[in-house]
């Protein structure tokens, strides 16, 4: 399923807040308030991160595309060999994925990696390919993860799918309604993106759903009214 959740800001204690409590893996991005949520000092070794490769990769696609630096093509080249990979697994058991992974991506993450080791001391600190080098560096643990774990995506590129519609009418919502529209918002999202996540028409789904409730639905069967359970 999906979930959407209102928060007034992208502060890290926004994140704390949401994600209070949560025990295991929380694939993201780079942003920094999800480290303190793994951080082991505040009681949290529950949570584990996997990284985001295709924010990664946009880093060096930039000095690809610009021509500028010959490590940033092989990475990108080498990665989409990573992505053919996963292309051959999608959909498929953790366990099958976790090994195709690891019979051919683990060798190229290693090249990788060590290919950017090698070139940091060549190049200007300074250079923003040196400031995308470090970014993969500092974040080896949770890049590499999706490797021995078969559950997690290469990217979070499925949600950030999920999450665009909402993301392009948010500036033109700004200023309208209040928080509890935002919390209405997300609420609606929520209902929607699921149905379409499992191949269920909203609204039929939604009109069956609320049908059954108003006519007094128990609430100790609600799963039945989920949309993976949908029967028209």
């Amino acid at each position: 399923m999906i979930a959407y959740r209102f928060e007034d800001s992208r502060a890290g204690d926004c994140v704390k807040r949401h994600l209070h409590g949560y025990r295991g893996i929380l694939q993201v991005d780079g942003y920094q308030a999800y480290n303190t949520l793994a951080r082991t000092d505040q009681g949290n070794e529950g949570v584990r991160l996997a990284g985001c490769w295709a924010h990664l990769r946009r880093r060096f696609y930039e000095h690809h595309v610009a021509g500028t630096s010959t490590v940033a093509t092989s990475t990108v080249e080498q990665l989409t060999r990573v992505w053919e990979v996963e292309a051959q697994v999608r959909g498929q058991a953790p366990d099958v994925r976790a090994a195709a992974r690891q019979q051919t991506s683990g060798a190229i993450v290693s090249d990788l990696f060590k290919l950017w080791q090698d070139t940091l001391p060549r190049i200007s600190g300074k250079s923003k390919l040196a400031e995308d080098i470090r970014y993969a560096l500092t974040r080896r643990e949770t890049l590499t993860r999706f490797l021995q774990d078969g559950r997690i995506e290469i990217d979070s590129n499925i949600v950030e799918r999920a999450i665009r519609p909402q993301t392009i009418t948010r500036k033109n919502a700004l200023f309208a309604g209040s928080d509890g529209g935002g919390r209405t918002w997300a609420a609606i999202a929520t209902l929607l993106q699921t149905s379409k996540m499992n191949d269920v028409d909203p609204l039929a789904w939604l009109t069956q759903t609320l049908t059954h409730i108003a006519n007094r639905w128990p609430s100790s069967s609600i799963e039945a009214l989920m949309p993976w359970n949908y029967k028209p």
